[in-house]
């Protein structure tokens, strides 16, 4: 009934715990008519603590533990400010090697404001954040959201760094942290359809996608659709893509709410309904190259491979090397879906092989 090998269910009744994806758990949880939580004690490991040489990073946290020499010219918060939106083009272009140099002196400028700015500091935590988040550099990423939800002295500015926080969680695997959380804030900022702002509306939106996402994992099908049908309502009535927070290049709209829904079939094996959300949505969208458009494209090709279209999955994931060698290379997905396309194959073609190389997989 849950469409795993006899073997793993063997093991697991025998306290034998090999490395299990939630996305797994979930379908022995669907199979007993249980959440995802119930079997795994509320905890998860749908991605683990990056491994890699964190070296590029190390003046990132001594940044954060204000371990910095202050600079000669005192910050200013429009400075911080501008220097925050010049980063953007890197983070939708997902440049870690260049956002890595980047970082630690507009963090020691954010710190050095003081009192005088708290909202620019809490953004420039929350964009912190988003990117330890993304490159799994998570027991550094949760400190540094929870101080930018403190740090904001508006409460768009906190729930945009709650929405990273959900994030986190959901990388993590912590299915009902990240939905009570969500839960939490959604129903605290609640705008009224009649008089809400755009921001109001794109915010409030990302926690109900956040919802969505992590009830679906935990195996709670009738509460992800109730989440995303309200998070489409609110798409609606902004009726185009717009950025969800200041701190990074999340969007929000119509776009973003059909490449949830498609992740949530994803998740719950539905690789033919994964294939027509995708078919209509445009193929320019805003920073087409972004995180969130990224992931969409995973779920795309493993869509692919599940409906046995295993040349245009490759030729996916190939263009994903192409455009974000340095976001590929983060995600356990994209390494999952090359070694089910390299298993399938007798005799690897060197494009097969320099895929195989470029997100880290052994073969």
């Amino acid at each position: 009934m849950a469409g795993v090998s006899k073997s793993l269910v063997t093991k697991l009744e025998r306290g034998i715990y090999p490395e299990v994806r939630l996305h797994t758990v979930r379908k022995i949880a669907s199979a007993l008519h249980v959440t995802t939580g119930y079997l795994v004690g509320g905890k998860g490991d749908t991605e683990h603590e990056a491994e890699p040489d964190r070296a590029p990073w190390a003046q990132t946290y001594r940044a954060l533990l204000g371990l910095l020499p202050q600079p000669e010219e005192e910050p200013t918060v429009d400075g911080v400010l501008g220097s925050l939106t010049a980063l953007r083009p890197l983070l939708a272009d997902n440049r870690y090697s260049d956002i890595a140099e980047l970082l630690p002196p507009l963090l020691r400028d954010a710190q050095a404001l003081n009192g005088i700015g708290r909202a620019a500091h809490s953004r420039v935590l929350n964009t912190t954040g988003w990117v330890l988040t993304q490159t799994r550099q998570f027991s550094m990423a949760e400190p540094t959201l929870h101080r930018a939800i403190d740090l904001a002295d508006d409460r768009m500015d906190a729930a945009a760094a709650v929405n990273t926080l959900v994030w986190l969680h959901l990388r993590q695997g912590h299915l009902e942290e990240a939905r009570s959380l969500a839960t939490r804030w959604a129903d605290d900022i609640e705008p009224r359809f009649s008089r809400a702002t755009t921001v109001e509306l794109t915010v409030w939106g990302r926690l109900l996608l956040g919802i969505s996402n992590a009830a679906v994992r935990d195996n709670r099908p009738g509460e992800a659709d109730d989440a995303i049908k309200l998070a489409r309502a609110a798409a609606t009535r902004i009726g185009h893509e717009t950025l969800s927070d200041t701190s990074t290049t999340r969007t929000f709209g119509p776009i973003t709410v059909s490449m949830i829904a498609a992740e949530n079939a994803a998740i719950m094996d539905k690789p033919d309904r994964v294939l027509a959300i995708a078919e209509r949505i445009p193929a320019q969208v805003p920073y087409a190259h972004s995180a969130s458009r990224n992931r969409h494209r995973l779920d795309v090709a493993a869509a692919l491979s599940a409906t046995k279209q295993y040349d245009e999955s490759f030729t996916v994931v190939q263009d994903l090397n192409r455009i974000a060698p340095e976001w590929l290379r983060t995600q356990r997905y994209g390494r999952d879906i090359v070694a089910g396309l390299v298993q399938r194959r007798r005799t690897l073609s060197p494009s097969m092989r320099q895929l195989a190389d470029a997100v880290g997989l052994s073969y």
